[in-house]
Order: structure tokens, then sequence, then C-alpha cells
């Protein structure tokens, strides 16, 4: 499983600008994923943008380019449409050919080198690959496990988190967050067992569909916050599925069920793929300094250890 995220397709055609012609006037955006790779292309590259469907109804398209005079933006005389997949690539390029509107065919992500249809394929990608645009529509949906706080919805507060009535009521009232478009295969989250019937009636007021809802089976809150059970509860249940990944929303428990599951998580805290291959190349993290200590370290490097001390001496009078 490949991922690449938003901020992974903004450095790849940063890093391929100098491939672009040069005489491009106009960015087109085919429709899904090549609508955003082209709004980063247009900006970098300072070109209007358009969309497919526009270019070919002949409407304006002088929105991108910062002007530096106030005239017309002229017709384009070379466009760049991209896309970030070879989907829909070939159809484009024959109807830009039909309309006689000259272009060259830019695809971020290809299965290899050349992509039918295409001038251009940036990447080689192999499947199975997933994007963070676009995860939420992605066929895998429907065999992979997918956490609900922190995905579907949002984390409760800490006063939302009481295990009594203010927790009831976050059950009830949580805000949606990612919005999936296909029937989810199994449900883990670490949510107890004895809110289930509100969970469920979460899920159907989204109109979330699922095949399964597997919640921690535990008495209480301080229980499974004595066990530990969040990672080791969601890994054992995905370790013994079928699916072939994890979308969880906070990182050191994409990294707990990653390690212990021995199969690929999708981190959105991190927007990674979380792997025993890239847990064995890149340690957990060492803890963030508190903020005093941030401040401190700072004032040590500007002014000197022994300008600190005096302040220090100073001040504590």
């Amino acid at each position: 499983m490949h991922y690449r995220s938003i901020t992974d397709l903004a450095d790849l055609l940063q890093q391929s600008l100098h491939r672009i012609p040069r005489e491009t006037d106009l960015v087109v955006g085919l429709p899904g994923g090549g609508v955003l790779a082209a709004n980063i292309l247009c900006l970098l590259a300072n070109v209007p943008m358009s969309d497919l469907e526009s270019i070919l109804a002949g409407r304006s398209f002088s929105v991108g380019r910062t002007k530096l005079d106030g005239g017309p933006a002229p017709q384009p005389q070379h466009v760049v449409a991209v896309a970030d997949t070879a989907e829909g690539v070939a159809e484009a390029r024959a109807r830009l050919e039909a309309a006689g509107i000259a272009a060259t065919l830019v695809v971020a992500y290809g299965d290899g080198p050349d992509v039918p249809g295409a001038d251009l394929v940036l990447e080689a990608l192999p499947e199975p690959r997933i994007f963070q645009w676009s995860f939420m529509q992605h066929p895998v949906l429907e065999r992979a496990c997918v956490d609900i706080d922190g995905v579907l919805c949002l984390d409760p507060t800490h006063a939302e988190n009481d295990d009594g009535a203010a927790y009831l009521e976050f059950l009830t009232t949580a805000r949606p967050l990612y919005r999936p478009v296909r029937r989810i295969g199994t449900l883990v989250t670490s949510r107890l067992e004895k809110y289930r019937a509100e969970t469920e009636g979460w899920l159907a007021a989204q109109g979330i569909a699922y095949g399964r809802l597997a919640m921690l089976d535990l008495p209480s809150q301080a229980e499974r916050i004595r066990l530990g059970a969040h990672g080791s509860f969601k890994a054992e249940t995905y370790r013994k599925s079928d699916a072939p990944l994890f979308i969880e929303s906070e990182n050191r428990q994409a990294r707990r069920i990653a390690e212990l599951s021995g199969k690929p998580v999708l981190c959105l805290e991190t927007h990674s793929l979380v792997t025993r291959e890239t847990l064995a190349r890149a340690p957990a993290a060492a803890p963030v300094p508190s903020t005093l200590g941030t401040a401190k370290a700072i004032a040590r490097g500007l002014l000197g250890p022994a300008r600190v001390a005096a302040l220090k001496r100073r001040f504590a009078r």
C-alpha cells in the first residue's frame, strides 16, 4: 500500500516545475484530484487556472495569475491539463483535441512511467495506493477497519469525556469530521460497549453505512485507562480481520496498532502510512519539551549562560 498526502503532492509539483513547458499560459484541472493539483501548479507557475468543462465551453479563465497590469487576460496558446492519476486522461485528451486546444497532459501519479494519453508522468506509484484528498472515497474502505473519534467525528473534549452525562450528550451530538461515501467494512472504537446504542444512533443519523461495529467491552473509562487497552484492542481486532488497512486518528495509537498487528495503518494526525518498516526507520519521537523549557533554551542560545544566570539572580530578588 502506497500513500501520498497533499504535502507530498505539493512537493512533487514544486520539484517537477522545471518539467512543465515554459510556454504554458493556462493550467486546467481534470475532474477529481486534478483540480487540487492544478490549483497548486497554477500558483507555483503563476499562470491562470481553469477546469476542463469551463475551457471546453469557452468560459473565462482569468483567475489565478498575479497581474502586473490592468489589461484583459490573453487567449491561452498552450494549456497544461493536470490529473492526479491516469483515470480519465485519454478521454480528456480526445475532448481537448476535438475542441482544437493544444495541451500537454500531465499525470501526477501513474502506475508506471508511461500512461496512455499522458505526455508526462511526474511519479510512478503502482497500486495499491491511497491519497489524502480522496481516502474517504477509496474502495479499500469497504474492507478497512476505521476508528470513529477523530476520524468520523471530532474527539470529545476533556469536559465531555467524563463517562457520564456530558459524555452521553457528546455521543448524540458529536460534530462530523471526515465523511465516507462508501460503506465501511469494520468500525473499531475504544468506546465502551455500554454506549453501543448511542453510537449506532449517531452513525445512522449521519448516514454512515458499515458492516460491523467493534467496541471495547469493559465496565468503565477508568478500567480502560488502567489497562491501557485503546491501541491493543484495535490492533487485535485488526489482526484477526482480513482488512488491508486501519484508519486511525492518533499517531501514538497508529504506531501501536501497526506494531502489534503487523499491518499498515493510515494515521490522520500525521497524514502518513505507518508500517513495521517505517517504524523501524523512524523510532518514536522524543517528548516535546515544555514551552518554558523551550524558552529557556532559546534564551541561553541568544544571551549566553552567563547573562541568563545574571538575569535569574536579578529577578529572584
